[in-house]
């Protein structure tokens, strides 16, 4: 099964400011997807500010309607994003000296 990540990789020059105005808006653009089932998880890595954020979706198809519509990315709170393909069937490989 194939998913899609999407990643924010860097905040707007409004930064943490304009992403409390506009953070309503975009949980509840979520939200719907949420809803719909195409986005099934979302969040920030532990330093948003530093490392972004990611969501995974159903589909390509899924995120990047997301990101087109997303009052983050519509209003400059997220200066760049990208997605990825996912192959979420994929084994997990624990590489030496890992862990």
């Amino acid at each position: 099964m194939t998913l899609a990540v999407g990643f924010y990789e860097e905040m707007g020059p409004g930064g943490v400011a304009q992403a409390r105005e506009v953070f309503p808006w975009h949980t509840a653009y979520a939200d719907e997807f949420k809803n719909s089932g195409d986005l099934l998880m979302i969040g920030t890595f532990a330093d948003p500010v530093a490392d972004g954020s990611m969501a995974i979706f159903r589909s390509r198809e899924a995120a990047e309607g997301f990101v087109a519509g997303d009052p983050f990315v519509v209003e400059g709170v997220v200066a760049r994003w990208r997605i990825l393909d996912w192959n979420a069937e994929a084994p997990a490989t624990v590489l030496p000296g890992a862990g």
